[in-house]
């Protein structure tokens, strides 16, 4: 098992189908899921997040996912992120339309969320991971992935793998409110029992580490907690 989630953003506006399919891929394959619902949200959401893979519905809102795909391809940090194409239509020119645009793969709706799996799965393996930071920045914390190290103003921070997984889950998903159920299963496979209040006193640890930095690690009220982008996200390249 990864050290971290492998991260799925699936961009549907049938919210219906898209918390089956994030239900069945955190249970059957480990993954965390992102849902946006509408081509705009989901665009903004890939050039922050860095998913793993994308789950993209041929027709979105607003939004076409073809002229989705074009759009993802022109950004350096996304131009290889995989994306498999879901649809309706099984019209051969709409499968070989989203082929060209970009799409690594085309499923049609309905589908068997097992076949689904298999397919992320597939493409995942012959993949590398697709142009993630691992050095970043946000407001007065910074992260390096590599070599799980935590700075704050400079200062560097001892952190236990948990703070650790939770503090860069936290922080890539700035601005998402992640519930308690999402952080549980980032957590899951370590020693300490992974329960919504175990997750509490982890994120109140890593707060008192932080220190004042902690502050931007928010409690949403019967939900879970999200984490404050001001200033922002940035790559640190130096």
């Amino acid at each position: 098992m990864n050290t971290q989630m492998k991260t799925i953003l699936i961009i549907e506006d049938d919210r219906d189908l898209a918390d089956m399919v994030a239900s069945y891929l955190t249970a059957e394959g480990g993954y965390l899921s992102l849902i946006c619902e509408d081509g705009e949200s989901g665009l903004e959401t890939a050039f922050r997040s860095l998913p793993d893979l994308v789950l993209l519905d041929l027709r979105l809102p607003g939004m076409k996912g073809t002229e989705f795909c074009r759009r993802l391809r022109k950004n350096p940090q996304t131009e290889a992120m995989p994306v498999i194409m879901l649809s309706a239509c099984t019209e051969e020119i709409d499968r070989i339309v989203s082929l060209e645009v970009g799409a690594d793969d085309y499923v049609t709706k309905p589908f068997s969320p097992r076949e689904l799996l298999l397919r992320i799965q597939a493409i995942l393996r012959r993949v590398p991971s697709q142009g993630k930071v691992r050095t970043f920045a946000i407001g007065q914390i910074v992260i390096d992935r590599e070599q799980y190290s935590v700075k704050v103003d400079g200062v560097n921070i001892s952190l236990s793998l948990t703070e650790f997984r939770l503090l860069a889950t936290l922080a890539e998903h700035a601005g998402r409110v992640l519930n308690r159920k999402e952080l549980m299963e980032m957590v899951r496979h370590d020693t300490i029992a992974a329960t919504t209040r175990a997750i509490d006193v982890h994120v109140t640890r890593l707060r008192a580490k932080l220190g004042e930095a902690g502050g931007q690690i928010r409690t949403v009220s019967g939900i879970g907690y999200t984490m404050d982008t001001e200033p922002g996200v940035y790559p640190v390249t130096a």
